[in-house]
């Protein structure tokens, strides 16, 4: 062990020394990527993230004269166990991201193995081209990643698979030597014969293989094109059982990478025979217009019986998807506000794409399907293929340990055999008392299939292991392949034997011989290493979660009623690793710093770690883990976004209890939890105060004393709270009594003491709307600092001091009103985890709105409150930033209905989380993050909008102010902005009580 020890230390030593990227040989790095989206665990020696190119050379020269093993990883986003192992785990996703060209008149890009598909197809649309392959992972899977597993998609019967559209690859050899496959004349591939060195003998060797086995290819191989499965021999002799049948280029024979080309054998190699530099890439044209035919079914067998005949019609995509996806959907914040394409509630629908050279043919094409739904406009499609492409995610959000499991999600067959196929699987799910949900690609045969197991008993994992062999039976009798997408891995490589036969497994061990002698190439995947690791019993091995699994469950505060418990509520991450996105809500702090470790995944994994018994039973609390939390916002983006709903923000605030229950609260989380409190405290002395901490000085001291940056002001105080204001008016204007007209207006801290103008502007708009505004005695401060900053204890308390106060007006029915998003949410939300059986609380988080939720809620008679407004209209153009938890639990449709009611010209800023995030922004150590994370897309936005002259709004506090910290620019509040199109008040701008009323 101290040998061990030793060589571990002097290898990264060696690396730190010759490299000029990052080296993670600390045991949390090391945890977080010990998995991936697989059912395994496996803890590496270390971790680099090389910085370029030569660092990857250099780093394959150290391992190999330490003999350590290299294991390639993009996103991690792997099913089957393709990323993990007892070596050095190389992640080119962080630097190794570039598009290094693009030559549009040849249609083609050359780009870096951690380039994102999304971003690049996103630097091609301008050009009208795209890359073909579209797996559902696209917003984070990487190229190189899709090189490895030889990805595709939905459209493969049109585009193919990866194989089919990559040129050349520029690798680094085994021996830390480089070289460049490419399609090459006779002539010149028999002079990199007499290459010297790896080179020259992979040249040798490669073309004696292909040439020996071409007989066995062609009467052993799978009867499917679409395998992810084996070495890609066949495309070195130009045999394939088939061919995409709806295959974009005509022109072009297929597969369109046959000839003297070694490239190919690189693609679903799973980074066993080389480790991929740069990838060229051909290039396809994007579709003109899509239109989408969707079909129900009352089973997935009767869906699948439908295919073949389909296809006759030349689709571009023909996607399964089940009820059951559609129920999770609907649990989803994000999601659940794109179902309005499903019409009844059918087993399962077909989602059948049709191109045309315009909208209208391509609308023809599909309304031609008698009894199909046709969606043609873009944003229903886009609904559509968002959901469909969280299926995976979320099939696995199911609370409980029955778990759907990956193991054979996606056998390809030939899709004239995909019905009896599915009949044949369901009768061994039945055999084994478990039943699995089917849904994607039906149109190439190949239906993901996760069955749900318990692999934390002995008996799941034995029910696990029967269903596979009874499965992979199935497959050889339907002459598929085990592996349609996904890869080998540790899932599948032990069926290849069986599956290919034992002479082109022979083959196979030749072209690994040749190119990794040494077995130090991601050892165990595609062909089982010489120890055995990757052979039979892989599948059962190494798994995550096992029968000696267990965790220790901390005493909460928050009931995670959803998922059962804190153990539980970590585990829903699965690994798919959406948090590693590049745009969207999720996850800023990894958006800004491109670490696993600020990902969603990367903080569920060490937490996972600490209670599982993976790290020291002391590792929950300590300050390790309080870093790994500590760059989450809290923004509530995991909690829409993620297709499991990992709720990080409750799980962060929890942390923080815990952690702070045996280290102490800080002076400074305590001021900013406690703002309520400092605010009332301030606010009769308003003037002096504001004078004294708008002060420079002050804001050195600020810094020194408690962290806060000296870059931010602290916030003022009005000279006037809002409660004063509403007290006045109330007095002249009383209503004694609810009536069916009065609604509630919940008080925020910031709208009581900081900008009562807000509240003053938004009783104003209620009022002209014919609505009585109340606001109940006894109301306190929502409690959501105090749950940002752990203290959950005193958050609870003031829950239920507002549960007493608001629940006889939502007995009553009323409507309560919000106008800062994050507090009035936490009635929706947080109340609930504090208390989940509460009748109050339940009401009164079924009667809570934003204030621009509530003014476009229709009635039973679909009349909207905005609707009665019949007075004039100030014409306005607006840039609408929404705040993070607003787009998270409630999206941002309501602001769209509500300025087109109001005939606004607004549009909605593309960004995520502003980097403020309540306190976050303040704290020294987060000031240059937050900026970061603001400059992305937000404040460019900012700067753009009033430069053209359009009002800059934001419903947010925290978001009003890093604006206008950050930019200069002075944002509104929605409510302002609408009292002043209504002609209402002085939108804006701070006036006296006397002016307001």
């Amino acid at each position: 062990m101290q040998v061990a020890r030793e060589k571990s230390r002097a290898f990264e030593q060696a690396l730190k020394e010759n490299i000029e990227g990052d080296v993670l040989f600390d045991r949390i790095s090391r945890v977080l990527y010990s998995t991936d989206a697989s059912n395994y665990q496996i803890e590496p020696i270390g971790v680099v993230l090389p910085l370029h190119s030569d660092d990857i050379c250099a780093v394959v020269e150290i391992a190999g004269s330490f003999g350590v093993p290299i294991i390639p990883r993009g996103s991690g986003s792997s099913m089957a166990g393709q990323t993990l192992g007892a070596g050095l785990i190389l992640d080119c996703a962080k630097y190794l991201n570039r598009i290094i060209e693009i030559d549009h008149a040849a249609k083609i890009a050359v780009v870096e193995p951690g380039v994102i598909l999304d971003t690049l197809n996103s630097d091609l649309k301008h050009l009208g081209l795209m890359f073909g392959p579209d797996p559902a992972s696209a917003e984070r899977a990487t190229i190189g990643g899709m090189v490895g597993n030889n990805a595709t998609g939905a459209h493969s019967i049109r585009y193919g698979l990866t194989i089919d559209h990559v040129l050349a690859t520029d690798v680094i050899l085994q021996d830390g030597t480089t070289a460049r496959f490419e399609a090459l004349s006779l002539d010149a591939f028999n002079q990199r014969k007499h290459a010297d060195g790896l080179e020259g003998k992979i040249y040798t060797r490669i073309d004696e293989i292909r040439d020996q086995y071409a007989k066995a290819i062609k009467e052993h191989w799978p009867s499917t094109w679409r395998r992810a499965s084996g070495y890609s021999l066949n495309y070195l002799t130009g045999f394939t059982p088939g061919q995409p049948p709806v295959w974009h280029e005509t022109s072009t024979r297929y597969p369109p990478t046959a000839g003297h080309n070694l490239a190919p054998l690189m693609v679903a190699s799973e980074g066993t025979l080389a480790v991929l530099r740069s990838v060229t890439l051909n290039l396809v044209n994007t579709p003109s217009a899509n239109a989408l035919a969707i079909l129900p079914f009352n089973s997935i067998a009767e869906a699948a019986e439908a295919t073949p005949g389909l296809l006759k019609l030349q689709p571009d995509a023909v996607e399964l998807i089940p009820r059951s996806i559609f129920e999770r959907a609907r649990a989803i914040p994000a999601y659940a506000r794109r179902m309005g394409f499903l019409e009844g509630d059918p087993a399962a629908i077909l989602v059948v794409e049709f191109e045309g050279e315009d909208q209208r043919e391509a609308s023809l094409r599909a309304a031609a399907l008698p009894g199909a739904k046709i969606l043609d406009h873009p944003r229903e499609m886009a609904d559509l293929w968002a959901v469909r492409k969280v299926g995976l995610g979320l099939l696995m959000s199911i609370p409980g340990d029955l778990k759907p499991i990956t193991f054979i999600e996606d056998v390809a067959v030939p899709v004239e055999h995909l019905a009896d196929y599915v009949r044949d699987v369901e009768a061994v799910l039945m055999q084994n008392d478990t039943y699995g949900e089917w849904y994607a690609h039906a149109s190439a045969g190949c239906l993901h299939l996760r069955p749900l197991v318990n692999l934390k008993t002995s008996e799941g994992v034995t029910q696990m292991q029967e269903i596979a062999e009874a499965v992979l039976e199935i497959t050889l009798n339907h002459k598929g392949s085990i592996s349609g997408e996904h890869g080998d891995g540790l899932s599948h490589t032990e069926f290849n034997e069986r599956l290919f036969g034992a002479e082109l497994m022979q083959a196979f061990r030749e072209v690994k011989q040749v190119f990794d002698p040494e077995e130090l190439l991601n050892p165990g995947k595609v062909i089982p290493a010489s120890d055995g690791f990757g052979g039979p019993g892989s599948l059962v091995s190494n798994l995550r979660y096992g029968p000696e699994y267990q965790t220790k469950e901390p005493l909460t505060i928050f009931s995670h009623r959803r998922e059962g418990g804190f153990a539980e509520a970590v585990e829903a991450c699965t690994g798919v690793g959406v948090c590693r996105q590049e745009h969207g809500l999720m996850c800023p702090s990894y958006q800004a710093t491109r670490d696993e470790i600020h990902t969603t995944r990367g903080r569920a994994n060490a937490l996972r770690a600490a209670i599982s018994g993976v790290l020291p039973s002391q590792a929950l609390t300590s300050e390790q883990m309080l870093d790994v939390l500590d760059l989450c916002l809290e923004c509530k983006g995991c909690k829409a976004e993620c297709p499991t709903a990992v709720d990080m923000a409750r799980i962060k605030a929890e942390f923080l209890h815990l952690y702070q229950e045996e280290h102490g609260v800080p002076l400074r989380s305590r001021l900013f939890a406690q703002i309520n409190k400092v605010a009332a405290f301030s606010q009769p002395f308003a003037g002096v105060v504001n004078q004294v901490t708008q002060s420079p000085i002050i804001s050195k001291i600020q810094e020194q004393l408690l962290g806060i940056a000296k870059e931010r002001k602290l916030p003022s105080f009005s000279t006037k709270s809002f409660q004063s204001w509403f007290t006045a008016r109330h007095s002249r204007n009383a209503v004694h009594a609810f009536n069916p007209a009065s609604l509630i207006l919940f008080v925020d801290t910031y709208t009581q003491y900081m900008q009562p103008e807000i509240g003053q502007d938004a009783v104003m708009v209620l009022e002209a709307l014919g609505y009585a505004v109340e606001v109940v005695e006894g109301q306190v401060c929502c409690g959501r600092p105090l749950i940002s900053k752990g203290l959950l204890r005193e958050a609870r308390a003031s829950a239920q001091k507002n549960i007493e106060a608001l629940s006889p007006a939502a007995y009553a029915g009323m409507p309560i009103i919000g106008l800062e998003p994050s507090c009035l949410l936490a009635l929706r939300d947080e109340y609930l985890e504090f208390f989940p059986h509460d009748e109050g609380a339940q009401a009164i988080a079924d009667h809570a709105y934003l204030f621009e939720e509530f003014l476009v809620r229709p009635d039973e008679s679909g009349k909207r409150p905005i609707d009665d407004w019949g007075g004039g209209l100030e014409a306005g153009r607006a840039a609408l930033h929404n705040h993070c938890h607003s787009k998270a639990l409630v999206g941002s449709e309501a602001f769209t209905q509500l300025f087109g009611a109001m005939e606004i010209d607004a549009l909605e800023i593309p960004s995520g989380c502003c980097g403020m995030a309540g306190s976050f922004g303040y704290e020294k150590e987060h000031y240059a993050l937050s900026q970061q994370i603001g400059e992305t897309i937000l404040f460019p936005a900012v700067r753009d909008a009033r430069s053209s002259g359009r009002e800059v709004l934001s419903p947010g506090y925290s978001c009003r102010t890093q604006i206008q910290d950050s930019t200069g620019v002075s944002a509104m509040h929605p409510a302002q902005f609408l009292a002043r199109s209504m002609r209402l008040g002085t939108a804006g701008h701070r006036t006296s009580v006397e002016d307001r009323q």
